[in-house]
């Protein structure tokens, strides 16, 4: 089977010494929604920041059919498209169509195709009034939508997003899982939000120490408390049945 993401046997330590990554491997397959979950510290924005080649470390990795690194470079940047935890890491242009007219721009494509990709991309999150806003004038969860539409605007194959809703309020949070669920393409999140996990994703896996611990269907990880218990992390509803179902197998 091809896999969107293959990583293999990945190790990586940062220069001070400290090893992050201990023979990591993982894959994702094409159009499915995965999600990374583990504790602080468990090399998961470490992983993630490999699929694309801003960080190099040792064993084997192929992001839609390309080698990273080893392969085209520019080709796996334009496959992987990458939501940072912090959007504002992300929009430095003095307006939103700026952010997200960026990346078509230094593709080389025409001013017309350019403007319809912004179009598109800003209608798929549902912003399409905000063109001529100030990114940073821009709340958190509006921020992390721009963000999102500045990478979905190169057409990537692949979603990558690191803890998309990290400090948003409810109703910004809601409305993100709301446009991810729609968006349909290949995604691996990293999140510590376990109930966006149960609602979104039908696959998950779960780092420690800089190891992938546990992988698999989102319902039999989740159904394994004490699975979750020894890696930090817990379940997003009471662990109990409701009447004589259990309330994972209602979620999915």
């Amino acid at each position: 089977m091809h896999h969107a993401i293959e990583i293999s046997d990945l190790n990586f330590a940062y220069p001070d010494g400290r090893q992050v990554l201990r023979g990591v491997t993982l894959q994702v397959p094409p159009d499915r929604k995965t999600a990374l979950v583990g504790p602080n510290g468990a090399g998961k924005s470490t992983l993630l920041l490999h699929l694309n080649g801003l960080l190099q470390g040792d064993g084997e990795i192929t992001v839609a059919g390309i080698p990273v690194p080893g392969g085209d470079l520019g080709a796996v940047r334009a496959a992987v498209g990458f939501v940072f935890q912090n959007p504002d890491d992300q929009l430095f242009s003095p307006t939103v169509f700026d952010d997200v007219a960026f990346g078509p721009l230094h593709m080389g494509l025409p001013e017309e195709e350019v403007r319809l990709r912004v179009d598109e991309a800003l209608m798929t999150v549902d912003m399409p009034e905000y063109a001529s806003r100030v990114s940073h004038h821009l709340s958190l969860g509006e921020k992390k939508r721009i963000a999102i539409a500045t990478v979905l605007s190169m057409k990537p194959e692949i979603l990558v997003l690191d803890e998309p809703t990290a400090g948003l309020d409810p109703r910004a949070r809601r409305n993100l899982i709301n446009y991810l669920r729609d968006l349909p393409m290949t995604m691996l999140v990293s999140t510590h939000d376990m109930a966006m996990v149960a609602e979104l994703f039908r696959r998950m896996a779960i780092m420690d120490g800089g190891q992938i611990v546990a992988e698999g269907n989102t319902s039999d990880i989740l159904a394994d408390e004490a699975l979750l218990t020894r890696h930090g992390l817990e379940l997003p509803w009471p662990a109990r049945p409701v009447g004589d179902v259990e309330l994972v197998d209602r979620l999915f």
